[in-house]
């Protein structure tokens, strides 16, 4: 099962841009789902994530207020619109699924995810 982020491109500061992941294959409405993100030269990060049926979230403290995670789970397809950008939050964003269901912390782990997806670039420029 490989997981398809799409969405992202080149916005200036202070845009939006929706990334989504679309999850073939899989059985979406039973997996949470985390977004992270990988910048040239340093480690792979988390951003936010959700658990099965959409009522638990979890941010970066770098997201919150700006992000917002969602899932469809009739289209088997997750969300992360991203407002306010800033040139740091330039990266490859990839998206994951895990079997477990996840709280607080937890959704930050990256070997806590089963699948992953290719990853999508977004560029913010100043």
């Amino acid at each position: 099962v490989q997981l398809q982020a799409s969405g992202g491109g080149l916005v200036q500061a202070g845009g939006s841009l929706r990334l989504s992941c679309a999850t073939p294959g899989l059985t979406f409405s039973r997996h949470t789902i985390g977004w992270f993100r990988q910048a040239p030269g340093k480690e792979r990060e988390f951003v936010a994530g959700i658990n099965w049926g959409g009522a638990t979230t979890h941010y970066a403290d770098s997201a919150k207020g700006r992000f917002a995670i969602s899932r469809d789970n009739a289209k088997n397809t997750a969300y992360l619109q991203m407002n306010s950008l800033k040139p740091d939050d330039t990266a490859i964003y990839y998206c994951a699924a895990a079997t477990n269901r996840k709280v607080g912390a937890a959704f930050r782990v990256t070997t806590g995810y089963d699948y992953w997806g290719q990853g999508t670039q977004v560029t913010v420029s100043s």
